[in-house]
C-alpha cells in the first residue's frame, strides 16, 4: 500500500483499558489493542499535523495472557487506596499502517511532501520511534522494529474466527473530522486466524459525542517542515 509501514511492537506488559471496567479505580485490559492505541504507537514513531495515520490491520503473535497487580494510584489529596489492574502479559503484535494527507488541515498545505514524509517515517521506525512507545499506558513500555507483516508463526494462525464483542475503536478529534467535537467510536471486531482488519474511522457507524472541542491551529511558525526534519536525519541531529 502507498505510504505504508509494517512493524512489530512488543513489551512485557500492556493495558488497553476497557472504559466499562474502570469503575472504582479498577482497570481491566481489552484482550487485544484498540485502533486508537495502535494509532498512538504509529504517531509516536512519527507524527505531523499534516498527516492522518491509518492503521490497516494487526496480527496477534503471542497467546493472550493476563496478570493482575495491586497498584497504589496517585492521590493528590492524600489516601492509601489499593486498586487492582489487570494487564496483558508478554505481548507482541505485527502492525500494518499508512498515512494520508489530512484533508481537514488546509493550514498545513505547505508541508504536503509525500515522498519526504514517507522517508522520515521509515527512518523514524528504523530508529525505534521519535518518541517513547507505550502499550496503552505509560507504565507499559513498548519497543518497535521493522518486520514483514504475515511472516513468522503466530499463536492464533489456525484458530479461525474469534468474536471480541463491542470495543472502543478510537476517538475522533476536530482536526481529523472537521467537526468541533470530540467523539468516541465503537465497533465489533472479529479476529480471523490472529488478524484483525480495522474499519477506517469514517466507516464506523457507532459514534457518540463526548464534548465540544476546537482544533489547534498550525502554521510554519510552530511546525517544522518535512524538508527541515529530513535535513536533521541526514545531518545526524
Amino acid at each position: 500500500m502507498r505510504n505504508s509501514i509494517e512493524f512489530e511492537v512488543f513489551g512485557d506488559y500492556a493495558l488497553f483499558t476497557d472504559p466499562l471496567m474502570k469503575m472504582g479505580g479498577e482497570k481491566l485490559s481489552y484482550q487485544v489493542p484498540t485502533y486508537q492505541a495502535l494509532k498512538g504507537i504509529v504517531e509516536s514513531i512519527y507524527w505531523k499535523p499534516t498527516l492522518l495515520m491509518v492503521v490497516d490491520e494487526v496480527r496477534i503473535m503471542n497467546p493472550i495472557k493476563m496478570e493482575s497487580k495491586g497498584i497504589r494510584p496517585i492521590e493528590y489529596g492524600g489516601g492509601n487506596t489499593l486498586a487492582n489492574y489487570t494487564y496483558l502479559k508478554d505481548v507482541r503484535y505485527q502492525v500494518k499502517a499508512h498515512f494520508i494527507f489530512n484533508p481537514h488541515r488546509p493550514d498545513m498545505a505547505f508541508d504536503r511532501d509525500e515522498h519526504k514524509h514517507h522517508n522520515i517515517l521509515k527512518r523514524s521506525l528504523n530508529a525505534g520511534g521519535r518518541r517513547d512507545i507505550f502499550l496503552g499506558t505509560r507504565e507499559c513500555q513498548g519497543y518497535v522494529e521493522l518486520c514483514v507483516f504475515g511472516e513468522g508463526d503466530g499463536f492464533y494462525d489456525n484458530y479461525g474466527n474469534i468474536h471480541l464483542g463491542t470495543m472502543v475503536h478510537g476517538i475522533n478529534y476536530p482536526d481529523e473530522t472537521g467537526r468541533n467535537e470530540m467523539e468516541v467510536r465503537l465497533w465489533n471486531p472479529v479476529m480471523q486466524n490472529g488478524v484483525i482488519q480495522f474499519l477506517r474511522p469514517d466507516e464506523c457507524k457507532q459514534v457518540r459525542k463526548i464534548t465540544d472541542m476546537e482544533p489547534k491551529y498550525f502554521d510554519p511558525s510552530n511546525v517544522e517542515s518535512a524538508d527541515e526534519l529530513l535535513r536533521q536525519f541526514e545531518g545526524g541531529d
